[in-house]
């Protein structure tokens, strides 16, 4: 196994606008190791890729929570990265984990290239109870990037449970080539807001999301779900400020470059 590199991402939970803030780096202080077995893998665009997961007992895994991946290279170097879990609880043991390749992820790279079907990973998790959602009080979801994966379990789980009066989701994609889940995603919930270039038909154009594309998909008393870069996080933050929701209302995860793992 040869993984050497920079790492891919980590992530941060912000908790009322940066009060009370707590990270979830590439190896959580809870939870233990345990093998996985890959059941199969998908594309979602060229460089975005789902595998399924086994991993033996029951995952009672909540929307929103994240898995640990772990590979130990031949001379005993680790690298370990965090992975939202896109799957809905459903009760059994297997989950999905959505992977965006970046050019100098060491984890992403190998899990794209190296990883197949019926092989084993080490996954630490579910983890994770403050950028959780339980289908049972209404929700705004905001993602961008690979941010959209943990607000995908929420919205499969308000489809899976018929509770998709509680949810809106807005995307931000750069054009329709990368869009995740492109047969999946798009629904009477959700909308896409395409930043360089949109889909022909397309009424509203490219741009970035703008505060009437968050104020047309706010519920009444809505919890703010943003996930997605720090540069992201933060404009979708200021603009969900601007409208007036009070910070405690939102809940942010943020994704951004770490170093090596040794």
């Amino acid at each position: 196994m040869a993984i050497r590199g920079p790492s891919s991402d980590t992530r941060v939970t912000d908790r009322a606008m940066g009060t009370d803030a707590g990270a979830a780096g590439p190896v959580p202080a809870t939870g233990t190791w345990h093998a996985a077995t890959v059941l199969a893998t998908k594309a979602e665009t060229a460089r975005v890729a789902t595998f399924r997961l086994d991993l033996g007992t029951p995952s009672h895994h909540l929307a929103g929570q994240h898995c640990v991946v772990r590979l130990t290279a031949e001379d005993g170097y680790t690298a370990s990265r965090s992975y939202s879990i896109a799957s809905a609880p459903d009760g059994s043991s297997e989950i999905e984990l959505t992977v965006e390749r970046l050019d100098d992820g060491e984890v992403s790279g190998f899990l794209h290239d190296e990883v197949r079907v019926g092989d084993q990973l080490e996954v630490r998790g579910p983890i994770g109870g403050w950028f959780v959602w339980a289908a049972d009080t209404p929700a705004l979801l905001i993602g961008g990037g690979s941010g959209v994966v943990p607000l995908m379990a929420m919205l499969r789980l308000a489809r899976r449970t018929g509770r998709t009066d509680l949810v809106r989701f807005v995307v931000s994609v750069r054009t329709p080539a990368d869009v995740f889940y492109p047969d999946e995603l798009p629904g009477p919930e959700t909308t896409i807001v395409y930043t360089r270039q949109s889909p022909p038909g397309d009424a509203r154009g490219a741009g970035r999301i703008t505060g009437a594309d968050i104020a047309a998909s706010v519920l009444p008393d809505a919890t703010v779900y943003i996930c997605g870069s720090a540069d992201f996080a933060n404009a979708m933050s200021d603009q969900c400020i601007e409208l007036g929701l009070a910070p405690t209302r939102l809940r942010i995860e943020r994704f951004g470059d770490t170093g090596p793992t040794a």
